[in-house]
């Protein structure tokens, strides 16, 4: 079942809720989170460079970082 309540209503979601972690050994770890609807025909590892690639456009500085943690999961209960 789907409610909608107009005057509070969320922005709409994406159909994967994603997590990452990145770490530059001796100097700290970056993670972030968020939803996304792929490209229909779209594979997990696309998914994952195209996170990894804005991740890396907003902050140059983790182009050489370690993936520690990598989640992507159908962003329903």
């Amino acid at each position: 079942m789907t409610t909608q309540n107009n005057a509070t209503s969320n922005p709409p979601q994406g159909t994967y809720h994603w997590i990452i972690t990145l770490e530059l050994p001796g100097r700290g770890t970056y993670s972030a989170y968020g939803t996304w609807t792929p490209p229909a025909g779209s594979t997990r590892h696309d998914v994952f460079m195209a996170l990894r690639g804005q991740i890396t456009a907003e902050h140059p500085e983790l182009t050489h970082a370690n993936v520690v943690f990598f989640a992507l999961e159908p962003n329903q209960l």
